[in-house]
This record gives structure tokens, sequence and C-alpha cells, in this order.
């Protein structure tokens, strides 16, 4: 009985030996890779990370690079960032980037920023750098298809434009403010607006420093996650005559409209016409049924005793003398008996 306890006891100081050579094997080389670098990590807290299946190797090395940028992170905070789907390599880059240019930056904010633009082909690391070194951005965006913003000036002269616009990260608007998209749109809205209020082309092509600074008065960054430092006139070109070509477009679609009512006119006025004779023909037609009606009169007139031979003898003298008179008017006419 007592050989069996010692085979179970040394069995159980086996099992425990077996188990801690093996955190040993797994851990001891990151764990004495943090202690030399001063952000000693327990196993303790090696075990649990590998259990929550998060990448020890990735976590330690992050602390590690912080606290040796005098940046006091502990390894909680940067196993929550990385289990909410943040990238914990970045945020810390962007901490330490952010500490060396004297720019305030929490881990917080670090952390939203990231979590903010994931998906996007944007870093933090890289929001904090263009907070430090400004950027150039091309209005209108080329990517877009558009070259030039196309504004028409009083005189009717259009103008075509080519901008750059130079921006640096506004941290404390990173998260939920607009985007490189809106100062691009904003910024040509104040060129149309600068240009459309010119007098003339000329002013514009004489001073396109104007456009800047009326484009800088708007307060165009506003509400985004930049700070605009300046506008720049890259290119400036003549355009078409619009105002010339919308006047003989008008004045095309005025001809137009004008034959149109001349046309509806000429059709009343055909309409009309066709109109009246067939009112003509009507009323010939009942001349002839009223004439139809005389030889029928005349009878009546005889049987009633009110036309006698006489009077219808001389209605034919008159009718002969009336018809001779005629073909003397009118020779070409026959003559009817």
């Amino acid at each position: 009985m007592p050989q069996l306890f010692l085979y179970i006891v040394f069995g159980v100081i086996l099992v425990v030996g077996l188990i801690l050579f093996l955190v040993l094997a797994n851990f001891f080389g990151v764990w004495l890779r943090a202690k030399l670098a001063g952000a000693a990590v327990s196993f303790s807290t090696l075990i649990g990370m590998r259990l929550r299946k998060v990448p020890v190797g990735l976590i330690v090395d992050s602390r590690v690079t912080a606290v040796k940028a005098g940046l006091a992170l502990e390894t909680d905070e940067l196993e929550a960032h990385f289990l909410a789907g943040g990238n914990v390599a970045h945020v810390v880059l962007a901490l330490i980037a952010a500490d060396k240019a004297e720019i305030p930056l929490s881990y917080k904010r670090a952390c939203a920023i990231d979590l903010a633009i994931k998906g996007t082909n944007k870093t933090v690391l890289e929001a904090v750098r263009t907070s430090i070194n400004p950027k150039v951005i091309d209005c209108p965006n080329p990517a877009t298809g558009k070259v030039t913003i196309d504004a028409v000036a009083r005189d009717g002269i259009g103008v075509k434009v080519r901008a750059r616009v130079t921006v640096r990260s506004n941290l404390d608007r990173f998260v939920g403010g607009a985007t490189e998209e809106t100062i691009i749109a904003r910024v040509g809205e104040g060129i149309v607006t600068s240009i459309g209020s010119a007098l003339s082309y000329k002013d514009v092509l004489e001073n396109p420093d104007r456009i800047s600074k009326t484009v800088l008065q708007k307060g165009l960054d506003s509400s985004t996650a930049f700070e605009i430092l300046s506008v720049d006139i890259a290119d400036i070109d003549i355009g078409d005559n619009v105002g010339a070509k919308l006047q003989a477009e008008q004045a095309e679609a005025d001809k137009v409209v004008a034959q149109a009512r001349a046309e509806m006119r000429r059709a009343a006025a055909v309409a009309s016409e066709q109109e009246q004779k067939a009112r003509t023909q009507e009323m010939r037609a009942k001349v002839v049924e009223a004439e139809a009606q005389i030889p029928q009169a005349m009878a009546e007139a005889f049987r009633n005793g009110n036309l006698g031979i006489m009077d219808y003898m001389r209605m034919k003298n008159i009718e002969s003398d009336t018809a001779m008179r005629d073909s003397i008017a009118t020779p070409d006419k026959p003559a009817t008996s």
C-alpha cells in the first residue's frame, strides 16, 4: 500500500513537471524577452492569453515596444483592443509617433480611431503621420475621371481650374468627422462660387489667389477629420464661351417655337378655308334646291289660275333677252335659247 501511494505521488509529480516543462517550453522565451525589456508579464497572464486565443507574441512584443518608448501600456488593454478587432501594432506605433511629436493622443482615442477606419485603406498610424506631416489632396480627384473643375464667370466665359489642397489630420475630430471626399467637394463648390462671382474671366486669370482666399475664408474644414492649411491653384485655363452657346441654343429653341406656332396658324387658316368652301357648296346646294322648286310652283300657279299663258310667254321673253345680254357681255360664253 505505501508503495502504491508512492507510485501515485510520483505520477502526479511527473504530470505536474511535464505541464511545467510544456509551459516553460512555450512561454519561457516570451517571458524572458519581456522580463529583460523591463515589461515583465507573468506566466499566468501568458497562459490566459493563450486560452483566450490571443496571439501572445503580438501582445507581448507590442507592450515591449510601448514600454521601451516610455508608454505604460498593460497587456489587458492591448488584449481588449485585439479582441475588439483592432490592429494593436498600428495603435502602439501611432501612440509612439504622437508622443515623439508631442501631439496629445490617448490610448482610448487611438483605439477609437483604429476601429473607426477599420475596413478602409487607412490606418491610425497614417492618421497620426498626416497630423505630423500634412498631405496634399488633388481637387478634383483624378480617380473620378475629372481633371478640372469647370465654372463660368459672369461674362459667360468658362474657366477650368485644378487645385491642390494641403491638409493635416485633426485627431480630435477624426472619429465621426467627414473624410477627404467631403473636403474635395467643399473646395470644388468654393471654387465654382468664387469664379461665378467674378465679373469677367480676366479677373480670375489676373488674380487666381483670390480663389484661394475665398475658399479658405469659408471654413470648409468644419466637422471634418482634417484641417485645411492651404488651397493652391495648380492650373487654370479658359474653357468654352458658355454664355454665347446658351444664347445660340435659346435662339434656336425660340425659332423652333415660332415655326411651330406659324405652322399652327397656317393649319388653322387651311382648316378655315376648307370650312368656308364646304359652306359655299352647302349654299349652292340650297340654291339648286330652291331653283328646282320653281317649275313646280309655276305648274301649281297654272293649275290655280294665278299664271296665264301670256305671263309665261313674257317670262320666257325676259329670260331670252337676259341670255342675249349675257352673251354680248361675255363673247366666250355660249348663248342659251
